[in-house]
């Protein structure tokens, strides 16, 4: 559970460093992209920081709403939970792209890692195997084969940096808490869709003069996303994440004193990971220009696909088979930096999946 949290706020550091977009493309990758390009990395850190341990608390503060409501609402709405998820998807095309072509694109991207996913979910390969292949191409290597192609370097850091906690940082703190709840009770749905969420829960965005509220929230969401996952099993007796379900197994019957033990433990996890957030982000963004970017960024694809490869050969599974899952991920990752879309699309890969179990197709 530690791990979970920690690294739900965490991973915007290597996120927001690596793979950096030049200016014309950042709105297909992280707000913070648009913090770091003007040298404000040390800030968007703080927003990181503040978001994720917010949201948190948040979540931990509503929980008792969620214990009367959830349960209840569940069970009436599982039947329907795959239409929920169709109304998502077509709320995430409409609001995410710019006209009719854009949304054909994003369509036709959403189905194709649809129909990777299930494949691959159906497949003798096991799905952690799975699950590390597709991920690791559509959204890690992808986005650091296109940053390499642009030539993009990142610009030099202010080492000056303020952070003044207003109305719309504050909305998006609660925006952030509510969304990643939600989030963790809706399968197949990532945190680009909580972002999302979150945006319109806030009545901001990530553009125009809320990229700070946005960021905010967009790491609420992760954070509150992983706490919640757990909150689930004792909610409605089903976890909603890869930390959950391994809890789950281990813990023969979770109680309430089981959830209190991991709200305690969240909390915990959360203040260490505050700390480390802020002195490691400051790190990388006095020391980023030190470094070749280029070869780092070699490095890091390099050690990804040696993951792959290792927990390929540790599983027994068929190499062939999954270099070329993985190359197809990469170019499919790859395709919505090219066409100027949101890389959220490619959630299709989990979402489908989800919409078909839970439609009873098969």
């Amino acid at each position: 559970m530690s791990m979970s949290i920690s690294h739900a706020l965490l991973e915007f550091i290597p996120s927001m460093f690596l793979g950096v977009p030049e200016e014309g493309t950042v709105m297909s990758v992280l707000p913070g992209h648009h913090l770091l390009l003007q040298g404000r990395g040390k800030e968007a850190i703080r927003l990181v920081a503040l978001g994720g341990f917010g949201a948190i608390l948040v979540t931990i503060i509503f929980f008792p709403i969620f214990a009367l409501i959830l349960p209840t609402l569940y069970g009436f709405l599982k039947p329907f939970i795959w239409i929920l998820l169709i109304l998502v998807v077509i709320f995430m095309f409409i609001r995410l792209n710019r006209d009719l072509q854009s949304i054909a694109w994003s369509v036709v991207i959403f189905l194709l890692s649809g129909i990777m996913g299930w494949i691959m979910l159906n497949s003798p390969v096991s799905s952690g195997v799975s699950l590390l292949c597709m991920f690791t191409g559509l959204f890690g290597v992808s986005t650091l084969i296109y940053s390499l192609s642009q030539s993009s370097e990142v610009p030099p850091q202010s080492q000056e940096h303020s952070l003044h906690i207003d109305s719309k940082i504050l909305r998006g703190i609660f925006a952030g808490g509510i969304a990643g709840s939600i989030l963790g009770f809706l399968p197949g749905m990532g945190p680009a869709q909580g972002s999302l969420l979150a945006q319109e829960i806030s009545g901001g965005g990530d553009n125009g003069d809320n990229k700070d509220g946005f960021l905010v929230a967009m790491s609420g969401v992760n954070v509150s996303d992983a706490l919640f996952s757990l909150i689930a099993i004792y909610l409605i007796g089903n976890p909603r994440s890869g930390i959950a379900v391994y809890i789950n197994k281990i813990v023969e019957l979770f109680d309430f004193e089981h959830l209190i033990l991991y709200i305690f433990v969240s909390i915990t996890a959360i203040s260490f990971s505050l700390i480390l957030c802020l002195k490691l982000g400051d790190f990388m963004s006095e020391y980023i220009q030190r470094f070749d970017y280029n070869k780092l960024s070699w490095l890091v694809i390099g050690f990804m696909s040696f993951l792959v490869l290792l927990f390929t050969l540790m599983e027994h599974a068929n190499i062939l088979f999954i270099l070329m899952v993985y190359v197809t991920s990469i170019a499919l990752g790859l395709l919505p930096h090219y066409l100027g879309l949101n890389k959220s699309n490619l959630m299709g890969v989990l979402i489908v999946p989800a919409i078909v179990i839970y439609w009873g197709i098969t």
